[in-house]
């Protein structure tokens, strides 16, 4: 089968500082998504990522959380990782084998044990084959599936995936798909998610019916709007208000990203009155990791839209913390009075419109010799820089890839300045737009 976004389980990456969690989690996100690996900003502060392999597609989660055995473990688990650990449907747990088993191990491993959750016990940075002898000292702890591995060189990850494999609970089947463009309303608590949501659906009698979700709480609903069918990707988490505290930040996060994962086009609602928190600045870079088109509603306008200045000040202040998202239009609405909230579908449509362009090759390659022709790059270790051609493979978002002599040569400055161009020429001015550089592929003697 094909594995679908929305039935992702759920796989934690726990253990100790410095055991390898995050190259670990880095190696396996690599592997299995070499496009998402090449784009500088996507992986900027990331923590999650969609792990694909043979017939399973997971939801990888590099937790971060259990920073040394010395401390109070306990505390740190409830703060930091319990929410992930929760989420889970499998744990992947981390553990040094250049230094052998250590207390903190064994008290992580108790934790976990008591969670009832399958674990793989993964033994890293066995690089070589003399420390192999060390990985049978980690059997003290009970665990039935021992993996020995090395992140940084890639060795043994073969056999951790098909150990993971075959722990995974079975994939969930899905109803038949509905039409429409799937949205997801995001943000912080008590910005006003539910109460945009009871409004479309309430108010303006939107709703058609409600659709069984793909997630343990997920509701969809559908609905349409002058005469374009919507379906509501939203889940019990992000409806229910409540208190975020340390812990409860990151189940939202969770929440956030499951719903992002099944939706096309996202909406991201802040507190005018408020302005942008570091929380909203952390949904945003979800948004943007998972090229999602997004509406950004900034919520509450009614309390501040009488203060030309103070209004003026929020929407400078919301438009330079946007500046990875710069694509995602703004537009001030309040809820409680319906004040542009008629202008909230179309933009809806037009984002999702953009997200699924798609350019012809020929197109692509001939704006692509104008553009640095006009504008070439500059000169790497003496030597030019060559862009060949140009391919879109994806859409939603849309996705180019640029076949370069020197991938490595290409500044930043200059790969900013393509993606302008690209946005400008082919009109995405709401879209998020990838740009992968590749070395131009070597021909092999005897083919054409």
């Amino acid at each position: 089968m094909t594995p679908v976004a929305g039935e992702q389980p759920l796989v934690a990456i726990i253990g100790r500082a410095n055991v390898g969690k995050s190259t670990l989690f880095n190696r396996l996100t690599r592997s299995s998504q070499a496009l998402v690996a090449n784009i500088p900003g996507v992986t900027r502060d990331r923590h999650y990522a969609s792990l694909t392999w043979d017939d399973h597609s997971v939801l990888l989660v590099d937790t971060g959380g259990l920073v040394g055995g010395e401390e109070d473990l306990s505390g740190m688990v409830r703060q930091q990782a319990e929410a992930a650990i929760d989420e889970a449907d499998a744990i992947l747990l981390v553990v040094d084998g250049r230094q052998g088993p250590q207390p903190g191990d064994a008290e992580v491993v108790d934790y976990l044990r008591r969670t009832a959750k399958p674990i793989l016990l993964v033994v890293n940075k066995i690089d070589h084959p003399g420390l192999e002898a060390q990985v049978p000292e980690f059997y003290q702890f009970g665990l039935e599936h021992l993996h020995p591995v090395s992140a940084t060189h890639g060795l043994g990850l073969s056999g951790l995936l098909e150990a993971l494999g075959e722990i995974l609970p079975p994939p969930r089947e899905l109803p038949a798909p509905v039409a429409g463009i799937r949205v997801a309303i995001v943000g912080r608590p008590n910005v006003g998610k539910s109460s945009l949501i009871n409004h479309f659906l309430g108010e303006e009698r939107l709703l058609v019916s409600p659709l069984p979700g793909t997630t343990r709480d997920a509701i969809d609903t559908q609905f349409r709007s002058e005469g374009v069918d919507y379906v509501l990707v939203d889940t019990a988490g992000l409806r229910r208000p409540s208190h975020v505290d340390r812990g409860l930040e990151r189940q939202m996060v969770l929440k956030t990203i499951k719903a992002l994962a099944r939706a096309e086009v996202a909406v991201l609602m802040l507190d005018a009155a408020e302005g942008l928190t570091g929380q909203d600045l952390r949904i945003i870079g979800l948004i943007e990791d998972q090229g999602k088109g997004c509406l950004v509603l900034m919520n509450k306008w009614d309390l501040v839209r009488h203060d030309v200045k103070e209004a003026r000040t929020l929407l400078d202040k919301a438009t330079s913390g946007l500046e990875f998202m710069a694509y995602a239009p703004v537009l001030p609405v309040s809820v409680a009075t319906g004040y542009n909230l008629r202008r909230v579908f179309p933009l809806i449509a037009a984002i999702h419109a953009q997200g699924g362009t798609r350019v012809g090759t020929g197109e692509l390659n001939r704006l692509l010799k104008t553009i640095t022709e006009r504008t070439p790059p500059p000169r790497y270790r003496d030597r030019p820089v060559k862009f060949f051609y140009l391919t879109q493979p994806e859409v939603q978002p849309p996705t180019f890839v640029a076949f370069v002599n020197q991938p490595d040569g290409v500044p930043d400055h200059y790969r900013r300045f393509l993606v302008k161009q690209l946005r400008e020429k082919l009109g995405l001015t709401y879209a998020p737009l990838r740009l992968i550089l590749k070395g131009r592929q070597r021909r092999i003697p005897g083919r054409k």
